[in-house]
């Protein structure tokens, strides 16, 4: 069986580096917000091109804590409504109400399956006050129109990076909107993924950043004394260790997805499966490869009968979900079908030219 992600044979490689991290760790002796979590900020923040990282606990996290401290700082209140692109992760929709903030569903575009920046305007209100842009699948979201939007409407914009590491807006810039602030997730399945949970912010805000450090540790700068009502929500000392050892290969890891990518674009060739559009440049880091099919569960069926293992990314859309009862009876066409159609094949930096070969030749059999 090609397996959908090998992520032991992904980590295989830095096993050595690990050991001699954990015993590094152990021997300094300083498990929470050490050394290592100051230098993986440090680095990552350079590698973002942003002056300020704050590492927590995953993120999911990341997007309510960014949410919270605009809500500090006064650009947001409780109540506040958020566009969001109605086809995302149900976390991005779980951040917005965690927060006390209102979601407004927009739809994303077939081709990309990012939001519709033209879709958002008629969904702004009195109340809107945020977008949360979802760079969805590892492929950047419209940027310039969606600041373009945000800022004719005086709109704070978060971005939910954490399917999206290293994505490039052009070649000399590896951050989107360097004015808003940025969740990463290093879940263990992401471009840069842990051996855990866990997530950061990025941001050029020096009062946001400021705010972010303190809220995710109990809403304390200085033990034992409280400005804000906090969480315990900080990258762990280990993950973060383990987070420096990889770091250095994920331009690398992305360009090795992008080459499957480009495989697959150019040579699955079958009517019935409609590939990703990619403009092929360096906006999209394919953290998952997503094709689309009207039978999708025979299709399903036949590759795991051919030994090369899917994922449906993801089956139920956020609002059909039992959670969201209010919101079972709205119209979505353009999500119900993207939710009903996907199919995620194999994509990762470890895939063999065999395997590729192979999963190309399935599917064009099919």
């Amino acid at each position: 069986m090609i397996p959908f992600l090998d992520l032991k044979k992904i980590n295989e490689p830095y096993e050595t580096a690990f050991q001699e991290k954990l015993k590094l760790v152990l021997d300094n002796g300083w498990y929470i917000l050490g050394k290592e979590t100051e230098t993986f900020e440090k680095a990552f923040a350079e590698y973002c091109q942003t002056q300020y990282c704050i590492g927590v606990g995953n993120g999911f996290d990341a997007l309510v804590l960014i949410f919270k401290g605009y809500i500090e700082l006064g650009k947001l209140k409780k109540g506040d409504e958020v566009i969001v692109p109605a086809n995302t992760y149900i976390a991005s929709i779980l951040a917005i109400l965690q927060a006390d903030l209102i979601p407004v569903l927009v739809e994303p575009k077939l081709e990309t399956y990012n939001i519709n920046p033209d879709l958002i305007p008629e969904k702004i209100t009195s109340k809107t006050k945020a977008i949360l842009a979802v760079h969805l699948y590892g492929q950047l979201a419209e940027m310039d129109k969606i600041n373009e939007i945000a800022e004719q409407h005086n709109l704070v914009v978060v971005e939910d990076a954490a399917q999206s590491h290293g994505v490039e807006k052009n070649l000399k810039s590896k951050i989107y909107n360097l004015k808003s602030a940025i969740a990463h997730s290093f879940y263990p399945g992401k471009n840069l993924g842990c051996l855990g949970d866990g997530g950061a912010i990025t941001t050029n805000d020096p009062e946001l950043a400021k705010v972010l450090f303190s809220l995710r540790n109990y809403g304390s700068e200085k033990k034992y004394y409280n400005e804000y009502i906090g969480v315990n929500s900080r990258l762990d000392e280990l993950q973060a260790a383990f987070l420096n050892v990889k770091l250095h290969n994920l331009d690398a890891d992305n360009e090795k997805r992008r080459t499957v990518a480009k495989r697959y674009l150019a040579e699955i060739k079958n009517d019935k499966i409609e590939l990703p559009f990619w403009d092929f440049s360096n906006n999209h880091v394919f953290h998952l490869f997503v094709i689309r099919t009207k039978n999708r569960d025979h299709l399903q069926q036949y590759l795991t009968e051919n030994n090369i293992q899917t994922v449906i990314h993801y089956p139920v859309p956020p609002h059909k979900q039992n959670a969201f009862p209010e919101w079972n009876n709205l119209l979505f066409p353009i999500t119900e079908k993207i939710h009903n159609e996907v199919l995620s094949l194999p994509m990762s930096p470890v895939l063999t030219e065999t395997e590729v070969n192979y999963i190309i030749e399935i599917l064009n059999q099919y």
